[in-house]
């Protein structure tokens, strides 16, 4: 029952507001359990915690392909003996899995959540605002990483611990694949939000990504201050639009 009541309010955290930390009470004995070989193992967790000696993070992101929305990341340490079964890359599961391995995930372990903004992504540009998400996410983190786990093939700098980037990680790592899962269900929920507040482009349906009907919304409203500007589709959209003397509504903070 404590378990639940931890996810519910977890949840709950990340409805009102996504860049909310999510953490648990943390164990005095950061060892592993053995995993089923199906789908992700805790291999690569065992190997990095040999070298570091404590608490290994995994690290993912969700939301770099579309036009629309903010990119979330979220860091995951898992306590021992408390791993869901069923974890996989987030791509990979259905949405009613995605929600469930989420509550799991939520009750088992210690979750830091990053955002980064579509200003910043256009300032930045995505690659590097998404590795700035996840470096967020890890010190979000209430229970100290002495190394982390990235999913891809780069590893964001300046983090406070080693890390190694895995490609494909969230189909390797038990830690990786529940971050991805975090990570898609936080954005995803916040998408629905934030469609009430900009109507008409369908954001509850497809996220922001660039699906026909989307592209045909942005095609006849216009870019929103949710678009991201350094986009193709969206600054073409936007320059035509100041070329015919129409004004973008105000822009999101970052």
């Amino acid at each position: 029952m404590a378990g639940k009541a931890r996810a519910s309010r977890l949840r709950d955290q990340i409805c009102v507001a996504i860049i909310a930390a999510m953490a648990r009470p943390h164990s005095d004995s950061p060892t592993f359990p053995a995993v089923a070989p199906s789908g992700p193992d805790d291999r690569l967790e065992r190997a990095l915690l040999a070298r570091v000696g404590g608490p290994v993070a995994g690290l993912d992101e969700a939301g770099r392909g579309p036009l629309a929305g903010p990119v979330v990341a979220a860091a995951v340490v898992f306590d021992p003996g408390q791993i869901p079964a069923g974890l996989n890359d987030s791509k990979k599961l259905t949405e009613r899995a995605r929600e469930r391995l989420f509550d799991e995930i939520c009750a088992a372990a210690h979750v830091g959540i990053g955002v980064a903004s579509v200003a910043r992504i256009d300032r930045m540009n995505i690659r590097a605002a998404s590795l700035w998400a996840m470096a967020q996410a890890l010190g979000a983190l209430t229970v100290e990483a002495a190394g982390a786990l990235v999913d891809g093939d780069s590893v964001p700098p300046a983090l406070p611990c080693p890390g190694e980037a895995i490609v494909k990680g969230d189909s390797r790592s038990v830690s990786i694949a529940a971050a991805s899962i975090v990570a898609k269900v936080t954005r995803d929920r916040a998408m629905v939000r934030l469609a009430e507040a900009f109507p008409g482009y369908g954001f509850e349906r497809h996220k922001g990504y660039g699906t026909k009907s989307h592209k045909e919304a942005l095609a006849s409203l216009g870019p929103s201050p949710l678009h991201r500007t350094s986009f193709a589709p969206v600054r073409a959209l936007l320059i035509s639009q100041e070329d015919e003397g129409l004004v973008r509504p105000a822009t999101l903070p970052n």
